[in-house]
């Protein structure tokens, strides 16, 4: 990888990375739809809106490799969803094609997923079952990167990321947590390990509580640092705090899963 494009590097992951993958490859080129606030006099920037096709083929031009965090990162209306995240990662596959990138590392979501109860461990080729439109968002990038692997030859690779930060916030997160250096570790397996075709891994750490079986990502030489459990007196500190929701409680994707939900009991 010479050079490699991050998408929506103004937002908190992004800007994660920006400093973690800094110096690793010889030429990184950032995109968002807006600047970022702390933008280095060394970063290369190029704003882009990804429901725009022909924006998204400047900023893909000459780039080896993609890092697609770009998108609508939360639940909102299904416009909003699908012009930021159906039309613009369609676009940003297919611009990528035509210029000839190489790989894709697609940032997909544990929302994809988050309607397995959470006594079911699951593994990466599990039918998904999204808990939201954002869910639903990711389940299509994860299906349209198949497409590309498959009928163009590009490789791909889907992470179905937990939660980014710095220590997991409350006991769900003791399940989902992601430490950022071990994000970076998937990140960078996407964009060099020789074998990778399309690869469905999940972005969580060495978590004791999780309810994902990663052993895809561990074949490919996954070995995460991080471990939930050193945080977990810390957690359920917070969990205390928290109002009982029984609905997202029960569901992976916690209150993306009752957020709207009005199923009959069962």
């Amino acid at each position: 990888m010479k050079t490699v494009l991050i998408t929506g590097a103004a937002g908190d992951i992004g800007g994660r990375l920006r400093k973690l993958l800094n110096g690793v490859y010889p030429r990184i080129q950032l995109s968002d739809i807006r600047q970022p606030a702390d933008l280095a006099d060394d970063e290369s920037f190029i704003a882009a809106d990804l429901a725009d096709y022909a924006q998204v083929e400047k900023i893909v031009r000459g780039v080896d490799g993609i890092v697609h965090l770009g998108g609508f990162s939360v639940e909102g209306p299904w416009e909003t969803i699908h012009r930021a995240n159906i039309v613009g990662c369609y676009n940003l596959f297919e611009a990528a094609y035509r210029a000839g990138a190489k790989r894709v590392v697609f940032a997909s979501s544990n929302h994809a997923i988050g309607f397995y109860p959470r006594t079911e461990r699951i593994g990466a080729h599990v039918t998904v079952r999204p808990d939201s439109r954002y869910g639903v968002s990711k389940a299509f990038g994860e299906a349209v990167g198949a497409l590309y692997a498959d009928k163009h030859g590009m490789r791909v690779t889907c992470l179905r990321i937990g939660n980014v930060a710095d220590a997991p916030a409350d006991e769900r997160r003791l399940s989902i947590w992601l430490k950022p250096e071990d994000l970076t570790q998937l990140v960078r397996i996407g964009l060099e390990h020789p074998d990778i075709h399309f690869e469905i891994f999940y972005g969580a750490s060495d978590n004791a509580a999780s309810w994902w079986d990663n052993s895809t990502a561990r074949r490919f030489g996954y070995r995460p640092q991080g471990r939930a459990e050193d945080f977990r007196q810390q957690a359920l500190a917070t969990q205390r705090q928290l109002t009982l929701d029984v609905v997202a409680t029960r569901y992976q994707g916690g209150p993306f899963c009752s957020d709207e939900y009005d199923a009959p009991p069962s």
